[in-house]
């Protein structure tokens, strides 16, 4: 489970500094690396109106997630927040759609630096050679199983490379801000709320109660 926030020392002001630090370098290598996959066939573009889903989950828009997004994100919410979602399959899968579809929605109200950053990062992660070689995922998102995303986790969390570590944060923090920001969460995680500091530091990512 990988559900550690900032302290309100160190959580970014998506609004003012860079949400994903690289450095010159990281972010050269990622620019190279989003062409490569554009290029290559990957979906880079928003995923647009998806139909309401057997779950009860309504029709949505994506403006920024990809179809290859959306499909990473539904093997890594299950490692990224571990036993906080629910074991019951129609209520999980309604979590982890709500939990992208605010993923999108609040990465949609970033500034545009912000979203290139994000954008670059996911298509590393979405291009095979470079999932692969980088990330040490050599399955498609849709065949990877929790263990296999959490030891991904784990891997760059750890790392002695800088790009990797802020890779690790920014789809943790998203995807934790993401989940908690739903009220309809709380009651059912014995979570009180966001503190203050948190859900001011990302209000992208907050749905109303």
């Amino acid at each position: 489970m990988h559900n550690d926030l900032s302290t309100p020392e160190t959580v970014p002001d998506p609004g003012r500094r860079s949400f994903l630090k690289t450095g010159l370098g990281g972010a050269l290598f990622l620019g190279s690396v989003s062409l490569t996959a554009g290029i290559s066939g990957c979906a880079t573009t928003p995923a647009g109106l998806q139909a309401a889903a057997p779950d009860g989950s309504g029709d949505y828009t994506f403006r920024f997630l990809s179809t290859d997004d959306i499909v990473m994100f539904e093997a890594l919410l299950p490692a990224i927040l571990g036993p906080t979602l629910t074991e019951a399959p129609e209520q999980r899968r309604h979590d982890i759609r709500a939990t992208i579809e605010t993923i999108d929605a609040g990465i949609f109200q970033f500034g545009a630096p912000n979203q290139k950053e994000l954008r670059k990062l996911f298509d590393l992660l979405n291009f095979g050679l470079t999932r692969a070689t980088l990330a040490g995922v050599w399955s498609s998102w849709k065949n990877v199983s929790t263990a296999d995303a959490t030891a991904f986790l784990d891997r760059w969390k750890n790392s002695s490379i800088g790009l990797f570590n802020q890779g690790y944060i920014a789809l943790t923090k998203i995807s934790n801000v993401s989940y908690y920001g739903q009220p309809e969460q709380w009651a059912r995680s014995g979570y009180p709320g966001p503190p203050e500091w948190a859900a001011s530091a990302l209000p992208q990512f907050q749905t109303p109660s």
